[in-house]
């Protein structure tokens, strides 16, 4: 016998009419029964997650034809946590899947928080890759997959520009330093708190920086540093000077001072 609810008993399950579900699964595909020898459909526990994560989102406002796209295919089974989401992320790098990385990363900022967002599943994620490609389970295509999904996303965020109402910050990648995202995560997180952010990005000359925030009149030029070395960083009379990220530690100038925002994000 194929195992399974049929459709009155996944009608009960989710609080959903069926001929509601009839109409979720034809016009979005939302679901993937199998069949019984009869012809009859059977719905797996998966469809009833998927099912009640959809009542989720309308509860919350959404219409169903883009709660059903933020959902994704009926092979994927939602994440509702923050730890659902970075494990499912991580199992999509696993199988090579481009496509659901992005979808996930989407539900991620559409379900939580963007600080927790940025915290919990980006930071972790990004972190677990960049180990993963240092142990060589990853190649360099693979690691820029994720990359490339999670800053794709990032940039949307970025481009909602502030006025700032705690002072102004530039934000830059230290000359020859090419990663990026744990950067465009704290230009993120800095602006949600008030701060109007100037970012510039990757491979950035200090010098360049720092006339930028001289006339900028900025209160703090962040420098990320991930891996490539930092022998002298500029000096600027009334703004501060913080130096972030994994190779911060390896700096032995007196100019800058580390913090731990910049440590934990700057990745």
């Amino acid at each position: 016998m194929t195992p399974g609810l049929n459709i009155a008993a996944l009608s009960r399950r989710t609080g959903v009419a069926p001929d509601t579900l009839r109409k979720w699964e034809q016009r979005y595909q939302i679901l993937q029964p199998t069949r019984t020898a009869g012809g009859q459909r059977r719905y797996s526990e998966r469809d009833v997650a998927r099912v009640e994560w959809l009542c989720e989102r309308l509860r919350e406002g959404y219409r169903i034809g883009e709660a059903a796209n933020l959902l994704g295919t009926a092979e994927v089974t939602p994440a509702r946590t923050a730890r659902d989401h970075l494990e499912a992320i991580l199992d999509a790098v696993d199988t090579g899947e481009p496509a659901a990385i992005g979808l996930l990363v989407d539900q991620a900022f559409a379900l939580h928080d963007v600080d927790e967002t940025l915290e919990q599943i980006l930071a972790p994620l990004l972190r677990e890759i960049g180990e993963r490609w240092q142990r060589g389970e990853l190649t360099v295509a693979e690691e820029h997959v994720v990359s490339e999904a999670v800053r794709s996303r990032l940039g949307h965020l970025l481009a909602d520009a502030g006025w700032g109402v705690r002072g102004t910050v530039v934000l830059a990648c230290a000359p020859g330093e090419r990663h990026e995202l744990g950067l465009m995560m704290l230009a993120i997180a800095l602006r949600r708190d008030g701060w109007k952010v100037t970012y510039l990005g990757a491979d950035t000359p200090l010098a360049d920086a720092a006339e930028l925030a001289r006339r900028q009149s900025a209160q703090v030029l962040g420098i990320s540093v991930t891996t490539v070395p930092v022998e002298e960083l500029p000096s600027l009379e009334d703004v501060q000077i913080v130096l972030g990220g994994p190779g911060a530690g390896a700096y032995t100038g007196g100019l800058a001072e580390t913090v731990n925002a910049m440590r934990s994000f700057a990745a």
